[in-house]
């Protein structure tokens, strides 16, 4: 097994999921949990939204919400104070620890959610686990799919899953628009910043930064006959290239 850092503080577990996941092998968590959603009751003791739309054997614990047009596909188990936000759609095997969210236009498939992380606005997780209390900015997307034929491996190590998403430890915060790789693995507290592409396994306590060169050049507005304004004529060197 790949020297994985620390994920989870897996005290802060529900009772019921205690034996969810393993610290050497996280990835084995999805399987654990399509057989702890195999025994789900079908209640929705929540509040659900007249305009969403619910199919499959959903558990929506009491404390919370489903909002308006979202769509959610069981078997799902949403814990008490979790959201499910505006058009939001959970596809089939999705876990929502307490006062966990999906916000807002974001998409969560077969993915473990944990207590007090919100996948806020316009989101992709996918076969994978989001940590307590993690933030995902607008736009982050956790890819589930390798672009090349075969399986996905974490740390140079088979998972024999064609599927799987990034495994996000607790804490971690990760800017607009940034993109994990199937099988990456982000360590506790680690900060991702905006429009970062990451992959491999990173450590706890890191900053992922993403630099690129800006350049800046003198505007210089053109009428329709090609002159600059105030008809002078331009060199070679064009503004706008």
């Amino acid at each position: 097994m790949p020297r994985l850092p620390a994920l989870f503080d897996l005290t802060r577990l529900p009772p019921a999921w205690a034996e969810l996941i393993d610290p050497a092998a996280p990835w084995t968590a999805l399987a654990r949990m399509d057989a702890l959603l195999a025994g789900v009751p079908d209640r929705l003791d929540g509040e659900v939204h007249p305009s969403a739309v619910i199919e499959g054997r959903v558990w929506l614990e009491a404390g919370a919400s489903i909002g308006p047009y979202a769509y959610v596909q069981g078997p799902a188990w949403i814990m008490a104070g979790a959201q499910v936000g505006h058009a939001a759609m959970l596809r089939p095997g999705v876990l929502l620890g307490p006062g966990a969210k999906v916000g807002h236009a974001s998409e969560a498939k077969h993915a473990i959610v944990l207590g007090g992380a919100h996948v806020a606005h316009f989101n992709y997780v996918g076969d994978a686990i989001v940590g307590h209390d993690v933030n995902l900015g607008a736009g982050v997307k956790l890819a589930n799919l390798r672009v090349m034929p075969g399986g996905v491996s974490v740390g140079g190590v088979a998972t024999g899953l064609r599927k799987l998403g990034a495994i996000v430890g607790d804490g971690v915060s990760i800017g607009c628009n940034a993109v994990l790789a199937p099988g990456t693995v982000i360590g506790r507290g680690t900060i991702v910043y905006d429009g970062a592409t990451v992959r491999g396994v990173v450590p706890a306590g890191r900053i992922v930064k993403l630099r690129p060169v800006l350049e800046m050049v003198e505007r210089v507005d053109r009428d329709a006959g090609g002159a600059a304004a105030g008809g002078a004529a331009t060199g070679g060197a064009a503004a706008d290239g």
